[in-house]
């Protein structure tokens, strides 16, 4: 049951809908991350190049949501202004650009143009692989697999599915499994990051870019795990990645405020933000896909879970709808608080993750 009238969720798509207007008309082919004092930071630092797809993916839940050729025309655009990146073998998060893009048009239409480019991004990002290791390595370096690569891996399941290619299927896996050897802990928390010796691909010990500390939890980087051993699961159905997912999803709901809404890192002490409202959106969404893959006896704390984040980021504290001149979304997300990028403002994959659980509750 809905905690919130289906008004609320009506009312927040609508925002994001004149929000969304306003970007692209107003900055015609800009890819923002994230706003400054809640203005879009055209040309901020990037520090990777990995959310192009979100933009183009927020356009085709408008164009799914209102059916209004405006939004299924822009989202062609955006989505064709990506199309080269699908051989882009210099960052990890090619499933970050073709998921909501490519993926979303093709399964709209069924061109098989379209596909081909899906296909050919998970072609890409299995070259990542490290034979030694079992792992496809982050965008820093050979050594390193982030946690964030779960939310990836899905387009190599994906393109090994459509092209019957058992060792795709195969890398996919394995990484799947090396992640969940090395980044998941025993209480269903994660590492950002772990480090490899590349020579004889010996795990090292873990790190993080983003979180407090290596061995403490990075809250986005938990809602990618949760989401994303969701994923590895629906495409293998292996009780293992299940379990995961189930794992981190309950040390989430265990750790963060009745809420919903998570600090950037649970072992900060006294963090000076309260708020990672990206990372509560990627859980509101990997929390509705889970409920749907253990069954409806299992579901019901998951997607209660998701509905109260939804309900949280409804409100006038995270929905920029009452704040003047601000141009993105929800507020109080965080993108990278060490290099002091994006804190404490909108996020464009924090809107895009938004967007997308909203769409589940109202076409459940």
């Amino acid at each position: 049951m809905m905690m919130s009238d289906k008004s609320t969720w009506e009312e927040a798509f609508g925002f994001a809908e004149y929000q969304l207007r306003k970007l692209v008309e107003n900055h015609p082919d800009a890819f923002p991350m994230y706003t400054q004092h809640g203005q879009w930071a055209l040309g901020g630092e990037t520090w990777t190049n990995w959310c192009e797809g979100f933009l183009g993916g927020q356009l085709w839940l408008l164009y799914q949501q209102t059916g209004n050729s405006y939004w299924r025309e822009k989202a062609m655009h955006y989505s064709q202004l990506i199309e080269p990146r699908k051989l882009d073998c210099s960052v990890h998060d090619l499933g970050f650009l073709f998921w909501p893009t490519w993926k979303r048009w093709y399964d709209l239409d069924g061109d098989p143009m379209q596909n081909d480019v899906v296909v050919q991004a998970g072609r890409t990002l299995a070259l990542r692989f490290q034979e030694k290791g079992g792992y496809l390595c982050s965008f820093l370096a050979k050594n390193s697999l982030f946690i964030d690569i779960m939310m990836n891996v899905g387009i190599i399941f994906y393109a090994a599915e459509q092209s019957n290619d058992p060792t795709l299927q195969q890398i996919a896996f394995q990484h799947c499994l090396t992640t969940r050897s090395y980044l998941v802990r025993g209480d269903g928390s994660t590492a950002h990051e772990g480090l490899f010796d590349t020579q004889t691909g010996e795990f090292l010990h873990q790190s993080t870019q983003q979180g407090w500390r290596g061995d403490s939890c990075w809250a986005r980087g938990q809602a990618w795990a949760i989401y994303g051993f969701s994923i590895a699961y629906s495409y293998t159905h292996d009780l293992r990645f299940l379990q995961t997912a189930q794992s981190c999803a309950d040390f989430y709901i265990q750790h963060t405020p009745p809420h919903g809404i998570p600090p950037n890192d649970w072992d900060e002490p006294s963090p000076t933000l309260p708020f990672e409202s990206s990372a509560a959106a990627i859980a509101a969404r990997g929390l509705l896909f889970l409920a749907k893959q253990v069954g409806s006896e299992s579901q019901a704390p998951y997607q209660s879970a998701a509905l109260q984040i939804l309900e949280s980021l409804c409100t006038p504290e995270f929905l920029a709808a009452s704040t003047p001149g601000w141009e993105g979304v929800i507020k109080h997300g965080i993108y990278h608080q060490r290099k002091k990028l994006g804190v404490d403002e909108s996020v464009m994959w924090g809107d895009y993750f938004f967007l997308g659980a909203l769409y589940e509750v109202l076409h459940a």
